[in-house]
């Protein structure tokens, strides 16, 4: 079933955005050569906690952490740990938190020192995917249409979408109806009305689609090695503009 949200709940989706946001933004600054994966997943937990919020992914299905990170051919779902970041490295960071019973969900890939300029615009592509489909995202539209906005612009540039894995409805729960898959096809699927919440997360490889998970039972990788990027906000519908509710500040 999906839920609708009220005005008092999408406020509180708004701070439990926030925090997560901001947390991100924390962390940012501290990506470098040197660093372990673990100190970042250290700093995203000690953000949530003083906001008074918790971590939603740390025990979700047994995970062990706060964050999600993945590295290079890392696609979604990477164990923080004592790996340590190299130059040239790209890191997708993906955490969320639960403030007053409600969840915010967000994901950005960051460039490690200098990276390629093929890095950059895997980066740069995964990000403009999502505001691609930011623009069909109107009471009325169908999820199809989010999926084939994804999907047409990163296919463009020569990359592929992840189909093993999607997006999500969220609010009370952390994962709810309907899932939001970065393809499909314009005017199918579930339509779209105000209230509805949405984490909306291209994962986007520079090669294969197809993905593997290792033997964590987690991390999950491109089958050709190649790198992957990941960029997500949590959005909702409204009766026009959707809102961004783990939007940027800088």
């Amino acid at each position: 079933m999906i839920s609708i949200k009220s005005e008092q709940d999408l406020e509180k989706m708004r701070e439990a955005g926030r925090i997560t946001v901001e947390a991100l933004h924390l962390v940012r600054g501290h990506i470098a050569p040197g660093v372990t994966t673990a100190h970042l997943d250290q700093l995203i937990h000690a953000h949530i906690v003083k906001n008074g919020a918790k971590p939603n992914f740390l025990g979700y299905g047994g995970f062990p952490a706060t964050a999600c990170i993945s590295v290079n051919d890392e696609v979604i779902h990477g164990i923080p740990g004592s790996r340590v970041l190299k130059e040239g490295d790209i890191v997708s960071i993906d955490t969320g938190c639960v403030k007053d019973g409600f969840h915010g969900d967000a994901a950005r890939t960051f460039p490690v020192g200098e990276v390629s300029d093929e890095a950059k615009e895997l980066i740069r592509v995964t990000r403009e995917s999502f505001f691609e489909a930011l623009k069909v995202v109107r009471a009325g539209m169908r999820i199809g249409d989010i999926g084939a906005a994804v999907a047409a612009y990163v296919e463009r540039h020569g990359y592929s979408v992840v189909r093993d894995f999607t997006g999500h409805g969220i609010g009370r729960a952390l994962h709810e109806d309907p899932a939001v898959p970065n393809y499909g096809t314009a005017g199918r699927g579930v339509r779209l009305r105000p209230g509805m919440v949405l984490a909306i997360e291209p994962m986007v490889n520079m090669g294969d689609c197809r993905v593997r998970i290792l033997s964590d039972k987690w991390t999950t990788v491109t089958v050709d090695g190649a790198l992957s990027a990941h960029y997500e906000n949590t959005v909702a519908v409204t009766e026009g503009e959707p809102e961004i509710l783990t939007t940027e500040r800088h």
